[in-house]
């Protein structure tokens, strides 16, 4: 596939850095806003004719570089066996692990459940334009977890998984390594049905100290990592949050490490290997703003391209609700146009 966007994870020079955005399918686009008048979130998934529709709505409607997966991390969980629904007011599983005597005994991994989105990933590769590569994910083990302990769709408050990550260490060990088998197998379905690369969002990686995230967490990310790159699919990391922890986080775990909107890019890749490419780091609040305050943050990120290729550009965590979509054209046309 010829695509500024596998080029740049292949280590090839280009003339400018590839675009996408997290939270890009979704969110702020009119034409997918208009679906979710007649459908609802479970609908858009589970039917792979809406859910390769709505990944390539941004492909054909913003011109970004490259399609992610309409999906959610929480499907794994919900192939566990765990009720879930989405509601309006987010995701709600049935009964929350917290409240669980034996939370072990309560998984029951099916992977066929899954096979919606194998489906879809099969019509997106039929339906998309010519060289757009797709993205595919899954939730890291402890953001999942936060939410099957949690039970609610809390996205600011985890406070019961929280406490359970430090009063059950060695069973959420095993909760983790549960997940990430799972997630092992899916990682390598969404491969076999034609992905490009392949993302691990850690959302609420900052939530306990990198120590613990390190001893607990970090293995599992290893083994999903190990499992991806071996068969010569491009991993990225995305731990939002955990700080100066991303100086211990090395090619042996990932080939891009994607950089939240609080860490300076410039400040990242003094500390992070140089043998890993960077990803990030618009704060996506700044595209509330007018277009002139947007451009002039923009053009921070010229002198950074200049010294560092191994960039992909994209956010520091996902697109939000109400930000207006002739701002985020703005920059994915700016990004195009610039003379890098």
């Amino acid at each position: 596939m010829n695509s500024i966007f596998t080029d740049t994870l292949q280590g090839k020079e280009t003339s400018r850095p590839p675009v996408w955005f997290m939270r890009q399918a979704g969110r702020v686009l009119p034409s997918y806003l208009k679906l979710k008048e007649d459908y609802s979130f479970w609908q858009m998934m589970k039917d792979p004719s809406l859910a390769a529709k709505v990944t390539l709505l941004p492909v054909h409607d913003l011109g970004v570089d490259a399609a992610i997966l309409f999906s959610d991390i929480l499907v794994i969980p919900y192939a566990m066996g765990m009720g879930l629904d989405f509601t309006d007011n987010g995701p709600v599983f049935e009964t929350p692990l917290k409240d669980v005597t034996d939370p072990l005994s309560k998984l029951n991994p099916d992977p066929g459940k899954l096979q919606y989105i194998y489906d879809a990933i099969d019509k997106i590769i039929e339906t998309r334009p010519e060289n757009n590569p797709l993205i595919g994910f899954c939730g890291a083990p402890l953001t999942v977890l936060c939410f099957m302990l949690q039970g609610l769709g809390t996205r600011s408050n985890f406070a019961d998984a929280e406490k359970f990550f430090f009063t059950n260490k060695e069973l959420t060990k095993k909760l983790a390594e549960a997940v990430t088998e799972l997630s092992i197998v899916y990682a390598l379905e969404q491969i076999k049905h034609g992905i490009s690369a392949f993302q691990l969002f850690d959302t609420h990686a900052g939530l306990v100290p990198f120590e613990y995230y390190k001893e607990i967490f970090l293995p599992s990310v290893k083994k999903i990592a190990d499992a991806v790159r071996k068969t010569g699919t491009p991993f990225i990391f995305f731990p939002k949050g955990i700080g100066t922890g991303i100086s211990e986080i090395d090619h042996e775990i990932c080939d891009y490490l994607s950089i939240d909107w609080q860490t300076p890019l410039q400040h990242a890749r003094k500390m992070v290997d140089p043998k890993v490419g960077l990803q990030g780091n618009l704060d996506p609040r700044i595209l509330y703003s007018d277009q002139d305050t947007i451009r002039k943050e923009l053009e921070k990120f010229i002198p950074f391209h200049k010294q560092e290729k191994n960039w992909i550009f994209n956010l520091g965590h996902g697109l939000m609700p109400g930000i207006p979509v002739e701002n985020v054209k703005f920059v994915i046309d700016w990004i195009k146009e610039t003379k890098w």
